[in-house]
């Protein structure tokens, strides 16, 4: 037994479900054994990390790629060598590309997370063959590369960035203790001026590509011929809300269609949905999925990448193929009219989420792997 706390030091650029993640993490992280330091970009919020965090610390760093890199390379490294920790634990591809680069030549030992590959994304084979090259040239500056479903192992290995050693699957989970002992019920229905008696679909993400609200609305569309009493919550903001809200009002259910923008209470959203939808192009993992589960609501979610690691067709949940707004369509309506369907679906995700993807079992599987370097 070491004397000593082991010191992590972890980077993060990128908020959203990084933030989640890490918080998650470092809640159940023994504090016994481990003392943590976040260094962070600007859109961390240091009260979020109270009690979490024995120290907090923000350098500028953003997502494209820039002349600022440079100069938070060397604020990251100046910090790194402040700290001294055992271990640099590097979330997501930019700050990966930082902390790594920041971290040559000094003596601790170095963990990258990707929460999902960039390589994976949709986007043009020039920016996927950048994006290859760099984690290539990257990986051999870290010890151990946390994939968070076994397709990103997968992509690691068609693109050959690393050896398989290198490579550790550790499953996203979600706080199920926190959700269960929480606060239930503080949004209502009325709230969005939603009936009681309405049938609401709903997604949680970004509007952006990758989480396809497009494809949702045009899959709510057919659900509304459908269904008149049919209602759709998105829960997020993004760039493409204008388009999303146009494609509504053009096709007349724009009073049936709300968009709760960014909130810090996602759950409380989720908890009105009749039915749960992940629609995404690409997804690292998609933990919008076990927390569906966690809040009994049935799924119906993209085959693509990670995301049959997590459901199941037919069991926990209904796949369907990417940009298929009529198999989504059908897929929502079959769990309006099977409840036998829709409570088979419900129960084996409860099961699924409290055996497979509680948050308590990433922090000790990561506590073994920190222990162990």
């Amino acid at each position: 037994m070491r004397k000593n706390k082991i010191r992590i030091l972890h980077v993060a650029q990128a908020a959203g479900g990084v933030d989640r993640y890490i918080r998650m993490l470092l809640k159940y992280l023994d504090k016994e054994k481990f003392e943590n330091i976040l260094v962070c970009s600007q859109d961390f919020h240091e009260e979020d990390y109270r009690g979490l965090v024995d120290s907090f610390e923000q350098v500028e760093m953003i997502r494209a790629i820039g002349g600022n890199d440079l100069k938070a390379i060397k604020e990251v490294r100046t910090l790194i060598k402040k700290y001294n920790p055992d271990i640099v634990y590097a979330h997501s591809s930019k700050a990966g590309a930082i902390a790594r680069i920041a971290d040559i030549g000094l003596k601790n030992h170095c963990v990258y997370n990707p929460h999902g590959w960039a390589f994976n994304m949709r986007c043009s084979a020039k920016k996927k063959a950048i994006y290859t090259m760099i984690e290539k040239i990257a990986a051999p500056f870290c010890d151990k590369i946390i994939c968070i479903s076994d397709a990103e192992k997968q992509s690691a290995l068609d693109k050959k960035i690393c050896k398989e050693d290198k490579l550790q699957v550790i499953f996203n989970g979600v706080d199920i203790e926190a959700y269960e002992s929480g606060e239930h019920g503080a949004i209502k229905r009325k709230d969005l001026n939603i009936p009681e008696d309405a049938f609401v679909v709903g997604m949680v993400g970004r509007m952006s590509p990758q989480k396809a609200p497009d494809v949702f609305v045009k899959m709510a569309k057919q659900v509304k011929d459908e269904v008149p009493n049919a209602h759709f919550i998105i829960v997020g903001n993004g760039n493409q809300e204008d388009e999303i809200r146009k494609y509504a009002e053009d096709n007349g259910f724009s009073n049936s269609l709300h968009i709760t923008g960014w909130v810090d209470n996602p759950m409380s959203y989720v908890e009105l949905f009749d039915v749960a939808c992940l629609l995404s192009r690409w997804e690292g993992f998609g933990l919008a999925l076990p927390e569906y589960m966690m809040a009994g609501k049935p799924i119906v979610a993209s085959r693509v990448d990670a995301i049959p690691n997590i459901i199941r067709n037919g069991e926990n949940g209904l796949l369907v193929e990417v940009d298929d707004d009529i198999g989504a369509s059908n897929a929502v309506l079959r769990i309006y009219q099977e409840k036998e369907l829709k409570d088979k679906l419900v129960l084996q995700g409860l099961e699924d989420v409290h055996n497979r993807f509680n948050v308590r079992r990433v922090s000790e599987e990561h506590g073994i792997l920190f222990e162990n370097m």
